[in-house]
């Protein structure tokens, strides 16, 4: 007993060297100092998730370390044919059997009697955007993650689908809703290898008449960032100095690249009700540094009445994840209806302030609840126990379109998301969000190719 515990100690913490060295590995790729990869090393250690996945691991590796040495005694005590055989029984025939139980439950939630037809007319097959936004004033837009040094394709996609503006989204962090200091960069305007990226992503946009919404947002390890609670007044100027220091960065960006709308903030409620005046003197600040266009992406549950500076800004921007309905499967009619309501709090949000409303992000998962909660994420394994709905997903949209495009008040959204990576063999499993390979796209490059006859 005291040598298995020995065994199953050694192989415990060669799993989190393995895990250490992974970490610090993709950290400084990701051109991170060694320094800085230690320390939110340390600060992820406690969290759950993290802690978890670890153990997780460790089992994994443990009994597969079991496994392979009991085969080897096995082999020295009785020969390689009884140990092929145990082999076969004890482990093969029990894997597939296993995994055909799993294929077959994946198949069963997957399977759904929907038959799109797919318009290839409206797409657009040429080189660059037909920039309906100077027409119309309507942001045709997509939330995309995935960028590298080579966008081409990606972008020649986008364009297909008749997207005319790219939310190009760095990710702020911090480790939960108590930490006072998030990370800031190294100095403000002097680009990272990541921040590199984003600007020859931008580039490569605009190259091809795509508009950019620059649109920093804060990631946490746990915890919501609206909820961000902090005990004193001086913690939170704290918070706010380190949170001023990410966006100048990324004004400065935003203006040396040319984006022509800046997103200020993310769903920061709690900030927004503890420092008013640092948020307006902040827009002021901006203001000086970058010359586009300005909106703060307020949640759909009330926080934008919470934001007193919208005067400031050009868009009133809208997490619009609004519930439609109760029920899964939803049809169009209840979809339609489901919006009635919002759009008369959005028509009243518009016309209080006299500005234009911006969905700064919407989105639906491919799953028959998907517009119940549409904020909900779907956990990695929800195709197990999940109902895939790709026909849910498509009539979401088609009833955005057909609710809230030809409003003179409405200028736009972007869908969340898009990810460059996402391949066309994943989307028959996939309840993500991504509208890739799923009727949802061409759903969404009809409604974009739609132009609207007022001008916001």
């Amino acid at each position: 007993m005291k040598k298995e515990f020995f065994t199953a100690a050694k192989v415990y913490v060669s799993t989190w060297i393995l895990i250490v060295l992974l970490f610090l590995s993709l950290s400084l790729r990701a051109d991170i100092s060694f320094k800085k990869s230690v320390e939110t090393l340390i600060e992820v250690l406690p969290n759950t998730a993290f802690l978890v996945s670890t153990h997780i691991a460790f089992s994994i590796f443990y009994i597969l370390f079991l496994l392979i040495r009991y085969f080897i005694r096995i082999y020295r005590r009785k020969g390689f044919i009884i140990m092929g055989k145990q082999v076969l029984f004890g482990v093969v025939i029990p894997f597939f059997v296993l995994l055909g139980i799993y294929k077959a439950i994946i198949y069963t939630n997957s399977v759904e009697e929907f038959s799109y037809k797919w318009d290839y007319s409206i797409e657009n097959t040429s080189n660059t955007t037909n920039d309906l936004y100077k027409i119309d004033g309507k942001h045709r837009g997509m939330s995309v993650f995935g960028w590298g040094s080579q966008n081409k394709k990606s972008i020649t996609t986008l364009v297909k689908n008749n997207v005319e503006w790219v939310a190009v989204i760095p990710f702020l962090y911090q480790k939960d809703q108590h930490t006072i200091q998030m990370d800031t960069p190294k100095a403000i305007g002097q680009w990272s290898r990541r921040d590199s990226v984003f600007i020859n992503s931008i580039a490569q946009l605009r190259a091809k008449g795509v508009h950019v919404h620059l649109k920093p947002h804060l990631w946490m390890s746990e915890g919501w960032r609206s909820d961000i609670s902090l005990p004193s007044a001086t913690d939170w100027d704290t918070w706010f100095d380190s949170y001023r220091s990410n966006m100048i960065h990324y004004a400065r960006m935003a203006q040396k690249t040319g984006v022509e709308l800046f997103c200020i903030g993310t769903e920061l409620r709690s900030s927004l009700q503890h420092q008013p005046d640092r948020w307006k003197a902040l827009v002021q600040e901006i203001k000086t540094i970058y010359h586009g266009k300005l909106t703060y992406a307020a949640n759909w549950d009330g926080e934008f009445k919470h934001v007193d500076f919208w005067q400031e800004l050009d868009y009133i921007g809208i997490q619009a994840y609004f519930p439609l309905t109760k029920k899964s499967h939803p049809d169009l009619v209840t979809l339609k209806k489901g919006w009635s309501t919002h759009i008369t709090t959005l028509e009243a949000l518009s016309r209080t302030h006299q500005k234009p409303i911006l969905f700064t992000e919407v989105g639906y998962k491919s799953e028959a609840s998907a517009a119940i909660q549409p904020w909900e994420w779907q956990s990695s394994l929800g195709i197990l126990y999940q109902k895939k709905s790709d026909r849910t997903q498509q009539l979401a949209y088609q009833a955005l379109f057909e609710s809230l495009w030809s409003k003179e008040w409405f200028s736009g959204m972007y869908i969340w998301q898009w990810d460059t990576r996402t391949s066309i063999d994943s989307a028959p499993t996939s309840l993500d969000f991504s509208p890739r390979y799923k009727p949802a796209q061409n759903t969404i490059a009809k409604g974009y190719a739609r132009q609207n006859i007022h001008k916001n």
